[in-house]
């Protein structure tokens, strides 16, 4: 293995690397509970096949996938099969927050929230594994200090790159109905504001139609009430600060908006079977 990923954010402006299947235990780090990551991490897939959730949609990774892995993004990994190999590119969240990027950059990250995989064909695939190989070689004679001007420049290009493969597979596919897109609107508002407002009545009124109606299109598009999916982002992000921080259930509680820890153990052992405390040392 060429690199480690590491685990919510990187150590340094960039990393990259490659994956097979020796290294496969490294992917454990994901599958025991979800995770959200402060990196910015891209993702190609040659062999193998991965089983991941991705902001709760549940995703299979095969040869031939682009991944593009949002910063905030909660990641669970589920299943890995086959003879794996992957390559994978991350830029850390304080290179990010300061990197300048166009605008016609910044308008693909709104593309990929909805859409965070692109099946590439053959042809394309190995032009992405040739590149991603060149640049695994950069690292390894220059290491991850490269001038931060090269790599403004290397993140810029890869999400041009990357929006013009979205914006193919937009092209490509059909107009989605205005249930569905009622359906999304609400899944981005809750991606947004879940840890303050869960209210249904909140959401309805943000979107301009009564919660009666917001919760039957919900339902028939996702086959999940809006209360389900509200409480799968909470229990989510709860989950994940309970395994991958020290912070105090207290102060968990407070990041969620609860008004007390009491109120909010009782709701995380309603949905999750146990108490928060109990599912911190599981």
């Amino acid at each position: 293995m060429e690199n480690d990923i590491p685990k919510i954010d990187l150590p340094e402006d960039w990393i990259i690397g490659s994956l097979s299947a020796e290294d496969i235990g490294l992917l454990s780090l994901y599958a025991n509970y979800p995770c959200r990551l402060k990196a910015e991490i891209f993702v190609l897939c040659m062999q193998g096949e991965v089983e991941a959730s991705i902001n709760l949609t549940r995703y299979q990774v095969k040869p031939g996938s682009f991944i593009t892995i949002l910063p905030g993004t909660i990641l669970q990994i589920h299943k890995v099969e086959g003879d794996l190999q992957i390559y994978f590119m991350g830029f850390s969240s304080e290179f990010t927050n300061h990197a300048n990027i166009g605008k016609s950059a910044m308008d693909m990250l709104y593309v990929v929230k909805d859409c965070p995989i692109v099946e590439l064909k053959e042809q394309p695939a190995q032009l992405l594994e040739d590149y991603f190989s060149l640049l695994v070689k950069t690292y390894g004679f220059c290491g991850p200090k490269l001038n931060k001007d090269i790599l403004n420049h290397l993140l810029s290009g890869v999400l041009l790159g990357v929006g013009a493969m979205y914006r193919d597979k937009t092209l490509n596919k059909t107009n989605i109905s205005k249930a569905e897109q009622i359906s999304k609107n609400f899944g981005q508002l809750v991606m947004k504001n879940y840890t303050t407002q869960r209210s249904v009545a909140w959401y309805a009124k943000k979107l301009g139609i009564t919660p009666a109606h917001l919760s039957t299109i919900v339902k028939q598009t996702t086959d999940k009430t809006c209360v389900e999916i509200i409480t799968s982002m909470v229990i989510m992000d709860a989950k994940t600060q309970l395994k991958s921080t020290n912070l105090s259930i207290h102060d968990i509680a407070y990041s969620l908006n609860f008004t007390n820890m009491s109120f909010f153990g009782k709701y995380f052992k309603r949905h999750v079977g146990m108490g928060p405390l109990e599912y911190r040392n599981s």
